[in-house]
């Protein structure tokens, strides 16, 4: 029930959800999470502690940057089952489609100016 709880409180959030759905592509850079939803990057860390407390996420570092990536190994667990209902549910909403327009824009801009700028 613990992880259950952890993965219901990680999706009750707009922002956790928005960036959840960026990474249904791939990995991103924080700074192109931060570029995306406009937020400070504490804020944005924040909600990335919480997604990958949940196990909805998971990261890795290369030099200055962390990268956040849907995890590797997807069974049938049950962030697995929540995530992929998730994407399921908001395939036709109209603020996942804007961010994803906005993210191939993000995706093609250097990451190293962009997390410059932040």
């Amino acid at each position: 029930m613990k992880a259950y709880l952890a993965i219901t409180k990680a999706l009750s959030d707009p922002n956790r959800v928005r960036m959840l759905c960026a990474l249904r592509d791939g990995e991103l850079c924080v700074c192109q999470l931060i570029e995306l939803l406009g937020l400070a990057p504490s804020t944005v860390s924040k909600h990335l502690s919480v997604l990958n407390h949940a196990e909805l996420i998971e990261s890795r570092k290369e030099g200055r940057w962390v990268y956040y990536r849907l995890p590797r190994k997807r069974g049938l667990d049950v962030a697995a089952r929540m995530t992929n209902e998730t994407f399921r549910a908001l395939a036709d909403s109209n603020a996942i489609s804007a961010d994803d327009r906005r993210l191939k824009a993000i995706r093609e801009a250097n990451v190293e100016e962009l997390c410059r700028k932040t």
